[in-house]
Order: structure tokens, then sequence, then C-alpha cells
């Protein structure tokens, strides 16, 4: 079955980078739509980036836009957050996201992801 798991959420300060991973097995990775979200306790989940696994392609929120980018290791399965810069709104847990996606769609974060990591926090303090 389908399983994603990320790693890599830790506590740092303004300002500083962290990395995030999240290794997908159980599918054809290169079919799929990959994303990022993030969500705080009490408050709706947003979407941070997607990347289209097949084509490179990416979309990123507002919010993150220059701070963040999404890589991906097609080789290893392996999606990355790397995120720069970062604020103490950025303060979430993150999660990893993946859906199938077929010839002509985009990789929106507004797509109904089918598949969902556990999540990992992310801490940032002033």
């Amino acid at each position: 079955q389908v399983q994603l798991v990320e790693s890599g959420g830790d506590s740092v300060q303004a300002g500083g980078s962290l990395r995030l991973s999240c290794v997908a097995s159980g599918y054809a990775y290169n079919r799929n739509c990959m994303a990022w979200f993030r969500q705080e306790p009490g408050k709706v989940r947003e979407g941070v980036a997607s990347i289209s696994a097949g084509t490179g392609m990416t979309y990123y929120a507002d919010s993150v836009q220059g701070r963040f980018t999404i890589p991906q290791d097609t080789d290893k399965n392996t999606l990355y957050l790397q995120m720069n810069n970062l604020k103490p709104e950025d303060t979430a847990m993150y999660y990893c996201a993946a859906d199938r996606i077929y010839l002509g769609q985009r990789c929106t974060l507004e797509r109904d992801f089918g598949y969902w990591g556990q999540g990992t926090q992310v801490t940032v303090s002033s």
C-alpha cells in the first residue's frame, strides 16, 4: 500500500533553515502529484508547495514563495521541502501528500490528495 514517511522536523530560531524529507513507497512515484501541507492546532490546513513528480512543475503558496523550495529525488522516491529564512509563523505540523495525476492535469495545492504521511513538527522561535 502507499506509504509516506516524513522526517526532518525540528526546533530552530527565526532566520534558520530546515530540510524536510518524505520517503514514498508502494506506488509509481513519477505518476503522482506530490505536495507539502502544514497545520497548526485549531487552524485550517494550508498548502505549502507542490510538484508534479513526472514533469517537475512546481507551485508555491504566496506565504513561502522565495523562501521554500520543493526538490525531489526520483531515484530514491523522496520528496523534500527546503525551508530557508524561517519565521515564527512557519511553526506547524508539516505533512507530505500524494495524489495520482494524469496527462493534462495540473499538480496544484487545490487537489484532493488521497495519501498522507503522519507529519513532522517544525517549531520556529523568535
